[in-house]
């Protein structure tokens, strides 16, 4: 995964990260957001874009499972 430079600081970041916004939903696809997390993780995602407000709660329990 390229790690670019972040700003000023000079840190690495991915250049690549998974957002998730409306992933929950029917059980479809909450399994294949599921699915698709767990692969990012295996192929050396790191940064994954959350917020509480993101279904009620739901997304961090689904983002949870892979990790």
């Amino acid at each position: 995964m390229i790690k670019p430079p972040f700003g000023w600081s000079n840190v690495e970041v991915p250049a690549i990260g998974q957002g998730t916004w409306m992933i929950e939903g029917d059980s479809d696809r909450e399994k294949r957001a599921v699915e698709t997390l767990r692969l990012g993780l295996d192929l050396g995602l790191t940064h994954i874009d959350t917020a509480e407000m993101y279904g009620e709660g739901r997304v961090e329990q689904l983002v949870a499972e892979p990790l």
